[in-house]
């Protein structure tokens, strides 16, 4: 199972595709965690310390691995057929919260428009990153929409846009949701995200109804979250946290959805 992430920047989104990969290992999946925003928050996320995280060096960023794959031999031209799984066995690093960590670095375009080296290898990544059904994939991808395109979206099962109850929040997720379904992507799903009350959590509700979004579930917004990022640690520990239990159900509508044994 691959599942992706996606939404407006602030939305909270890393929050729950950490929370997704915690979940995944916790049901005893080998579970990657794809960290593809340009500002990588991942690794906090699942547990590192920010003196961990701030030594990997992002694929996109590792010239040597870059130049190995796609180097054709001739000027300005890539060799886009290369194997990936020495890839994950060599740059996938463990976290303390269980999921194996790739941070992938910034890419500006996902779909046709863009042919630098960093970038393919990173859809070569994507592309050949097969799983079997004890095995999950959950990437975390650039706020906003550049990530949304064919390179990725037809390689992942689903993507989950994570709006909050602000307009523009939601209509970014209607934007991203728009642009997916052009892609030819159909397990598109929206959570709503910090919901403080009922209004909010209506608001959310029927921003996806008018939208022909599907709305699977929502988060509550919890002061616990605030506390642990104020503090330097990951939420995610606490699984007493409403929040965290809320993402972990997400996890078990995910399998139920998908039937990963």
């Amino acid at each position: 199972m691959k599942i992706a992430v996606a939404g407006k920047g602030g939305v909270g989104k890393t929050l729950i595709a950490g929370g997704l990969a915690m979940g995944f290992y916790a049901r005893q999946l080998k579970t990657i965690a794809i960290d593809a925003d340009s500002s990588p928050n991942m690794g906090l996320t699942l547990g590192l310390t920010a003196e961990e995280t701030r030594k990997i060096m992002p694929i996109s960023e590792n010239k040597q691995l870059v130049e190995s794959k796609t180097d054709s031999g001739y000027s300005h031209i890539y060799n886009l057929n290369f194997k990936v799984d020495d890839i994950i066995e060599q740059y996938a690093i463990p976290t303390p919260l269980g999921p194996d960590l790739i941070v992938m670095g910034t890419v500006h375009s996902m779909g046709a428009g863009c042919m630098c080296a960093p970038t393919a290898v990173i859809r070569a990544l994507l592309r050949h990153l097969y799983v079997e059904t004890n095995e999950a994939v959950v990437m975390d991808l650039e706020a906003g929409v550049e990530h949304i395109g064919r390179g990725t979206a037809r390689q992942m099962d689903a993507l989950l846009i994570v709006a909050d109850s602000n307009l523009k929040s939601l209509e970014i997720a209607k934007h991203i949701h728009e642009m997916a379904a052009a892609a030819g992507m159909e397990n598109l799903f929206l959570i709503g995200n910090r919901v403080m009350n009922d209004a909010q959590k209506e608001a959310i509700s029927s921003f996806a109804k008018q939208n022909g979004m599907e709305l699977l579930a929502t988060v509550p917004w919890d002061q616990k979250i605030i506390e642990a990022d104020m503090a330097g640690e990951t939420p995610l520990k606490n699984k007493d946290i409403e929040a965290v239990k809320a993402i972990d159900g997400i996890c078990e509508l995910l399998i139920q959805k998908f039937n990963t044994k």
